[in-house]
């Protein structure tokens, strides 16, 4: 049987079970804008490609965060 592909969306639970972090501490990078990351109603969603780049590149701000955007 095939394996089915990973979800490219995740919620707060499941990326604190990818990334091996509290929630608590995902919330606090998303609301910083130090995580790539979309707010859906009252919920936060992470795409997990971006959350790969934004490993690879050593956790820099995202540029949705305030004043983080390349100028």
């Amino acid at each position: 049987m095939a394996k089915s592909p990973p979800d490219t969306v995740m919620t707060i639970a499941e990326l604190s079970k990818y990334l091996k972090i509290s929630r608590s501490t995902l919330y606090k990078l998303a609301q910083e804008g130090k995580l790539p990351a979309q707010k859906v109603g009252r919920h936060w969603r992470f795409h997990r490609e971006a959350v790969d780049e934004w490993l690879r590149q050593g956790n820099r701000p995202t540029s949705t965060e305030p004043g983080g955007a390349e100028k």
